[in-house]
């Protein structure tokens, strides 16, 4: 965790001393300018930090107040480095040419001024679509044909909700347009796949409630993420089970015709919570003839596994939630969003999530709530 902090600290501050003096040159600051510009960039690094402070003691509208100014911020400086870096490129590239031509670049040449601000317009208009692609959510339909349904069950429909992320920012509102997608498949069994709570989960008064109302026949499962950890164990599943879920921590289950076998997320291990677990120990002594769903948060396969589960549930990436960063989460899990057939017959889906993680905000990766058809053959 430290690492993590001290890492995410070292990049972000990184990007706002780019950002600092791309902004000084293009607006011409003098020196009390550029010091209340360094004082603010210097409060938005620390901000995450801040933001966890303030809400661990009570003060709970300061806090979210504080959450959206700086993961909007967060989002805007981004999407502004992008483009700013990208203009430099360019401009290195057209130098590099006429140097190498011998010609006069000069007039294809974008001055640093224009170039800032068309970075700022472009990073602004992002931003206010992504915050509104994030508010869209998507439900995205899985048909799996098994012959592992008994006669007489012709199809179970399976809701998954990943990366919620409830907590100052994904409230009421954002999670009733997310159940109501997820009460429009008319579920047999709801799960979750990690990270339905964020780490500031204080103060989530009506939000379990919500999830009552819901009671599919099989009922409704859920299994640790990474931010249930960062959130504070107890309180996560506490959380959880209030909501009306089951929760499934390296065991299975039986749901009506269907086997779920839910793993704890690896952060549990990091953090020195919980004991490694192999997951080929979790399926011994389970029926091979009935259809095996695996929940696991991130999308990481065992190859021991493979044919022991016909279906693996995932979420974790978000794809990226912010494009280009989806090229980021593909470095570290390849199999990023979306269907992926395995050996032996093993199936895995990743979930682009339904919530946000920072910045209220997604760009070319909206958020989705899966309904999974399994039907007999």
């Amino acid at each position: 965790m430290i690492f993590f902090f001290t890492f995410f600290v070292a990049i972000y501050g990184s990007v706002h001393v780019y950002a600092f003096f791309r902004t000084r040159s293009a607006l011409g600051l003098g020196a009390e300018g550029g010091f209340a510009l360094a004082l603010f960039m210097f409060a938005m690094t620390l901000a995450p930090v801040l933001i966890r402070a303030v809400e661990r003691y009570g003060f709970e509208f300061a806090a979210r107040l504080l959450a959206y100014l700086a993961y909007f911020w967060m989002a805007l400086l981004f999407f502004s480095f992008g483009s700013s870096l990208l203009f430099d490129v360019l401009g290195l590239a057209t130098r590099l040419i006429g140097w190498i031509a011998s010609l006069d670049v000069s007039p294809w040449l974008i001055r640093a001024r224009t170039a800032f601000f068309i970075s700022v317009i472009l990073s602004l208009s992002i931003s206010v679509y992504g915050y509104f692609e994030a508010r869209n959510i998507r439900t995205e339909r899985l048909v799996i044909e098994t012959a592992k349904l008994p006669v007489g069950t012709d199809r179970v429909t399976i809701a998954q909700l990943s990366d919620v992320h409830l907590g100052l920012i994904n409230r009421s509102e954002r999670l009733a347009s997310m159940l109501a997608a997820v009460k429009t498949s008319k579920p047999d069994i709801l799960v979750v796949t990690g990270d339905l709570v964020d780490a500031q989960i204080n103060h989530l008064t009506g939000l379990a409630e919500m999830f009552r109302e819901i009671s599919p026949l099989y009922g409704k499962y859920a299994i640790m993420g990474n931010h249930e950890y960062y959130a504070g164990t107890e309180k996560a599943l506490e959380f959880m089970k209030d909501a009306g879920f089951t929760l499934l921590r390296n065991e299975a289950a039986l749901s009506g015709p269907i086997t779920l076998v839910g793993v704890d997320d690896r952060t549990g291990v990091q953090l020195h919570l919980r004991k490694a677990v192999a997951e080929e120990t979790l399926f011994a002594g389970l029926k091979h003839d009935r259809f095996t769903i695996l929940l696991k948060h991130q999308p990481s396969i065992e190859q021991a596994s493979l044919g022991l589960f016909d279906l693996q549930l995932s979420g974790h990436t978000h794809k990226g939630q912010m494009f280009p960063f989806t090229w980021l989460t593909r470095l570290s899990f390849p199999l990023n969003a979306g269907r992926y057939d395995l050996a032996k017959g093993s199936v895995l889906y990743v979930n682009r999530g339904a919530g946000t993680w920072g910045p209220p905000i997604r760009f070319l990766a909206p958020p989705e709530v899966t309904v999974i058809e399994v039907i007999r053959k």
